[in-house]
């Protein structure tokens, strides 16, 4: 068999991967238990920095 042939088969998995990798990374981000740690990182802007409050 050629690559050629063997096409259709390489884009069929290659959409199935990129599928399940987005799924994966929705799953990992919406976890709940890292709810946390989000909205800490997602208030790191409106952090004062100590070094500014010195001057």
């Amino acid at each position: 068999m050629d690559l050629v042939a063997l096409q259709p088969l390489f884009s069929t998995l290659w959409v199935v991967w990129f599928f399940v990798l987005f799924i994966g990374i929705l799953l990992r981000v919406l976890a709940p238990a890292r709810k946390r740690e989000l909205e800490q990182a997602g208030g790191i802007p409106f952090r004062e920095d100590v070094s500014d409050r010195r001057r």
